[in-house]
């Protein structure tokens, strides 16, 4: 390619991420208004900081907060009128130079009621402190249970009462856990705070209780106000409930920090850092890299010099199961292990080429051995995500694909060392499971812009649904023109490409976040932060992968 026409290729590809970064950063703007401007002057109006405003306030100044599941709920529940962010704010935040897992709820949606993904929302955060030993905060405000969904939120095993299940093991495993009451917290939802190691409430809006004045006055025809009932004063004097009276907002934040700086250090996993040093390329090209709209071939070296820290990599086999990059490195310092597609055609070791983005038998076994090899010498993992899927046909078959693609995934189940998934392109059928997606317990796993995550392509999977649905017309006596298959594949084909955005992953939590590709390596730097936290408490066993 001559370099006229390369530069014309990066230009177009700068342009199509640029516009897709407009729309995120445009959703993400809407998003944190919350409930909006009116909700939000009504919060003011009772001396009540805005929840963004909270945890800004909680957080070092010009710190990083790693915001997770900002899109939760997104284009859900809009019989409802929506529930930006799921009603609460979660994510990774430092207090007093420590890691914390920071849970707020926005009362300016729906009072800070909890819908169901609300729920998947804070189990997530849970998941990802006792994963990582991180102190958590609570800062609680919410109506409790959206009564309306309540079938869809209380009984089962994943619902409400599991966070109230996971206080009370986090606090055993040593993870200190505070809360304050910032405004309501009622029925079920008081648990919360009071199974926390330590409890704040504000004067005067904080109030905590399992029956409101009105249950109160139909259960048992007591007519007692909110604060009587269950104010700071009522919590912190007469019954004990609470530890800390605050009179208001910023001295509750600010005791929190307080506290939190008093905590002492635990063991550490024991990752390997050095001194940063910057990428080759500037993050930027990753714009100018990345093809517009994933069509077409490239190098994900290229993306990997954006990314590692620069004249760090170091391939594992890097002749053999070329359709996979599996490389040493270190990123902000810290020494990781890179699995990634490679998106370019290539010739494999015989000589016979080989599509881009596909998992052949050769690569998938040489990514078990290379996971394997980084659990041995306690490196966390990387995987980078633009993946078609294993490799398929008479030839693939006979070679055994099943068997190698088993081992790959055996070997990403059984690693105890801390993974962490970047969605940058198609994470397509069980390609997604073998680089490591949600169900494989990434410590995180956040898409770009230009992410899909489905069982496989739209434009197959439209083609194999119209051929299902053409066949049952036929089999019914309908005849079906060529312009009506025309047009319900593309009615099939919108439908299916809708549900395989990174908005649709992310609005139901399969990604933790969508992020600018640029804040790729901070995102990384951050999780392997906080996965130093936590010792590995087993050993890894191989499985199937000596077989």
């Amino acid at each position: 390619m001559s370099k006229e026409k390369e530069n014309l290729e990066q230009n177009k590809n700068e342009d199509a991420m640029k516009l897709l970064l407009s729309r995120l950063k445009r959703d993400l703007h809407r998003i944190a208004q919350g409930g909006g401007k009116k909700k939000i002057e009504k919060q003011h109006a009772r001396g009540k900081m805005t929840v963004r405003e909270r945890v800004k306030a909680l957080i070092d100044p010009d710190s990083y907060f790693c915001e997770i599941g900002a899109f939760a709920g997104e284009g859900m529940y809009e019989e409802y009128g929506g529930c930006p962010a799921g009603g609460v704010v979660t994510g990774i935040g430092i207090v007093k130079g420590r890691q914390c897992m920071i849970v707020a709820n926005d009362a300016t949606v729906k009072a800070g009621a909890w819908f169901p993904i609300t729920a998947k929302k804070n189990l997530r955060a849970q998941e990802i402190a006792m994963e990582n030993r991180l102190p958590l905060i609570y800062l609680v405000d919410s109506a409790g249970v959206f009564l309306p969904m309540q079938d869809q939120i209380f009984a089962d095993k994943e619902h409400f009462g599991r966070m109230f299940r996971n206080n009370a093991q986090i606090s055993a495993m040593g993870i200190p856990q505070i809360a304050a009451i910032m405004g309501s917290c009622v029925a079920g939802g008081a648990y919360l705070p009071i199974m926390s190691d330590e409890a704040l409430i504000v004067e005067g809006n904080g109030s905590i209780f399992l029956a409101g004045p009105y249950l109160v006055k139909a259960a048992i025809g007591e007519d007692v106000d909110k604060q009587t009932l269950g104010g700071a004063d009522t919590h912190c004097d007469i019954s004990g409930v609470t530890d800390y009276k605050m009179p208001d907002d910023a001295t509750c934040l600010a005791t929190i920090r307080d506290l939190v700086d008093k905590i002492g250090s635990f063991d550490k996993a024991g990752f390997d850092r050095i001194e940063a040093v910057g990428p080759k390329r500037p993050a930027e090209d990753f714009y100018k890299v990345f093809p517009e709209k994933g069509a077409k071939p490239y190098e994900m070296l290229d993306l990997l010099d954006c990314l590692v820290d620069a004249d760090s990599l170091q391939e594992y086999k890097k002749d053999y199961g070329k359709s996979i990059i599996c490389a040493y490195a270190r990123i902000d310092g810290w020494a990781v292990g890179i699995v990634a597609n490679q998106r370019k055609i290539i010739k494999n070791g015989k000589g016979e080429m080989q599509f881009g983005g596909v998992i052949y038998s050769d690569s998938a076994d040489k990514s078990a051995r290379f996971i394997m090899n980084c659990n041995q010498k306690k490196i966390p993992l990387v995987f980078l995500h633009d993946v078609s899927g294993f490799m398929v046909g008479s030839r693939s078959e006979h070679g055994g694909i099943i068997k190698d693609g088993a081992k790959m995934v055996s070997a990403v189940s059984n690693s105890v060392v801390p993974k962490f998934s970047i969605v940058v392109g198609n994470s397509y059928g069980a390609g997604n499971y073998a680089m490591c997606g949600k169900a494989y317990d990434p410590r995180l796993i956040v898409a770009w812009p230009t992410a899909k995550i489905a069982v496989m392509g739209g434009a197959q999977a439209a083609k194999v649904l119209l051929q299902i649905q053409v066949s049952s017309k036929k089999a019914k006596g309908e005849e079906v023109s060529e312009e009506e298959q025309t047009a319900l594949l593309k009615e099939i084909t919108d439908r299916y490409e809708k549900a395989t955005t990174p908005q649709y992953a992310a609005a139901r939590l399969w990604v933790d976040a969508i992020i600018d590709p640029v804040e790729t390596r901070k995102i990384i730097s951050t999780g392997i932060q906080a996965a130093n936290n936590a010792p590995a408490t087993k050993a890894f066993n191989p499985g199937v992968i000596q077989t």
